[in-house]
């Protein structure tokens, strides 16, 4: 069955040929469905480390729902509230609830226009649209949250700089969080100076906050994804179809089909699916192939859909050179959404 617009039975990724339209993406730019209710009374601050508390108070300000400031007394000058700059940047460990305090901004502030997103979603968005589509579709937001800003690749950097710099002058605020990756062997935040030094001609835009603490997920990156046998992913398809759309894909099908379809529009691709199959896993060496399956995963891990696969164990898919590149925080992010994602298919 390949009807994309049933709700249960099997499809395949590569038949698939998705279409997207500017204000489409811009709908699309909203917190994942695991955020749709983060508030900042739902985040847990641990008392053993009050930078977490002291950046929650200071992001309810800048969401502008701080506590009223005290009138001064008549023998007493009110007191001085600093500046809310423009822009917050929340600099962390992976797990200290970044995603979530961002979520929290987006929710609580009273704006008319407002986006959420990764930053590869809003490159992908130029990428599309082209620079100057981008800006007439942004240009007027109240309110622009970035997830996992990324300083690996400095022309994307680049654009992101310019294209935040022309919103901050029309009056949008920007909250951003780093592209920290999962236990990263000590490679465990992006320091605010890194993220500072890459958009130098923004900087003075933002207020850096450092969020200490513990991963709550506590996921070790040498942990496995869930290799199934060909009896079991058979099984696990025909199971899913019944009650659900799975797709059902040669995993060099997906591979090769994501090289003829935008990032940006990887979100259809997955639309309407319960499940994601992918047969015969195998090792990726190329360095596109491989970053265009980041893309992929990101996308699937936002929308929680479960992966079944046989084959190569997907924690191994990026080839050991890769993992010691430039690109190592991005194939260590993704390995760590693989394992939660084939191990929820057993859920």
């Amino acid at each position: 069955m390949t009807d994309t617009q049933s709700t249960t039975g099997v499809v395949r990724l590569s038949d698939r040929q998705p279409t997207v339209t500017g204000p489409e993406m811009l709908a699309s730019l909203v917190p994942p469905p695991q955020f749709d209710g983060a508030t900042f009374d739902s985040y847990r601050a641990d008392e053993s480390y009050p930078s977490q508390e002291e950046a929650k108070e200071t992001l309810l300000r800048f969401a502008g729902r701080g506590a009223p400031v005290k009138k001064a007394s008549f023998f007493s000058r009110p007191k001085k509230e600093p500046a809310v700059k423009p822009g917050v940047y929340l600099d962390g460990g992976f797990g200290v609830g970044k995603t979530h305090l961002l979520a929290s901004i987006y929710h609580a502030m009273p704006a008319r226009r407002k986006y959420f997103g990764s930053f590869i979603e809003y490159t992908a968005l130029v990428g599309a649209l082209g620079y100057k589509n981008t800006v007439d579709l942004l240009r007027g937001a109240d309110l622009l949250c970035i997830d996992e800003f990324e300083l690996d690749d400095p022309g994307d950097t680049m654009v992101m700089t310019r294209l935040l710099g022309e919103l901050v002058t029309s009056g949008t605020k920007l909250a951003a969080t780093s592209n920290t990756p999962p236990n990263a062997l000590g490679e465990g935040r992006f320091a605010a100076q890194d993220f500072l030094r890459e958009i130098h001609q923004m900087s003075d835009s933002f207020q850096t906050m450092r969020i200490d603490g513990v991963d709550f997920r506590q996921r070790a990156i040498d942990g496995h994804s869930i290799v199934l046998s060909d009896e079991d992913y058979a099984s696990a398809i025909a199971t899913a179809s019944e009650s659900g759309l799975v797709s059902d894909d040669a995993f060099d099908e997906v591979v090769a089909h994501l090289a003829r379809v935008h990032p940006s529009r990887y979100i259809r691709l997955i639309d309407g699916l319960r499940l994601v199959g992918l047969r015969d896993v195998r090792v990726l060496t190329d360095q596109s192939e491989a970053l265009r399956f980041v893309a992929f995963v990101d996308r699937v891990y936002d929308a929680q859909i479960p992966i079944a696969a046989t084959g190569v164990s997907l924690d191994q898919v990026f080839a050991e050179e890769m993992l010691g590149g430039g690109y190592r925080k991005k194939y260590l992010r993704a390995i760590s959404r693989l394992n939660a994602l084939t191990h929820s298919s057993r859920a």
